[in-house]
């Protein structure tokens, strides 16, 4: 071989070394929660979780305009539990689907769009996010997840990504990567 293919070569194994390292120490980061049993109103026993029919973690934050958002308290709805970051390329092509699915359900769909912004994320911090949401004009609430909290105890290696949730709080799919209006649509509309 000869010495540019040994370059590259060495450059492809330290840049393979770096890539590992990083996955490797984000799941340790993000090691899973121990699961906990909830009680449900009908007396059953759920599994809190990030599987299929799982109690996704509940958690409280506040919005970007201030207003607290606490995910039980929205039981009852089908609900849109997004991940995202303003400098999130897949990010920035998704939330024009999601603000015109948002606009034209969100009165009759019984449905809730919570789009949880990785705020420890941000390049630019918070006036990032205010000019992200005033260049898309998004009006769905948009909770802030400042120390990443959030981010760890839903394991996001990804973004964005996506929970569905059915009217009974639990947890029917989970989606890695942009969605488009009519993916919204179908993934809504098969929710109970």
């Amino acid at each position: 071989m000869n010495k540019k293919m040994i370059g590259y070569l060495i450059a492809v194994l330290v840049i393979g070394s770096m890539i590992v390292i990083t996955v490797k120490s984000n799941m340790e980061k993000n090691a899973p929660t121990d699961q906990v049993a909830s009680v449900d109103e009908s007396g059953g026993e759920k599994t809190v979780g990030l599987e299929h029919g799982n109690l996704p973690p509940d958690f409280d934050l506040t919005t970007i305009s201030g207003d607290q958002v606490n995910l039980a308290d929205l039981k009852g709805k089908k609900v849109i539990l997004n991940f995202w970051a303003s400098w999130c390329g897949p990010c920035k092509a998704e939330m024009p689907h999601m603000e015109k699915y948002y606009e034209k359900n969100k009165e009759d769909a019984n449905v809730e769009i919570i789009a949880v912004n990785m705020t420890n994320t941000e390049r630019r911090g918070l006036k990032g996010v205010e000019e992200f949401i005033d260049d898309y004009g998004l009006t769905f609430p948009i909770p802030l997840d400042k120390d990443g909290k959030v981010e760890r105890m839903y394991e996001i290696v990804s973004i964005p990504t996506t929970f569905m949730l059915g009217t009974n709080g639990e947890i029917v799919h989970k989606i890695i990567g942009p969605m488009d209006e009519k993916m919204m649509e179908d993934l809504v509309n098969n929710l109970k």
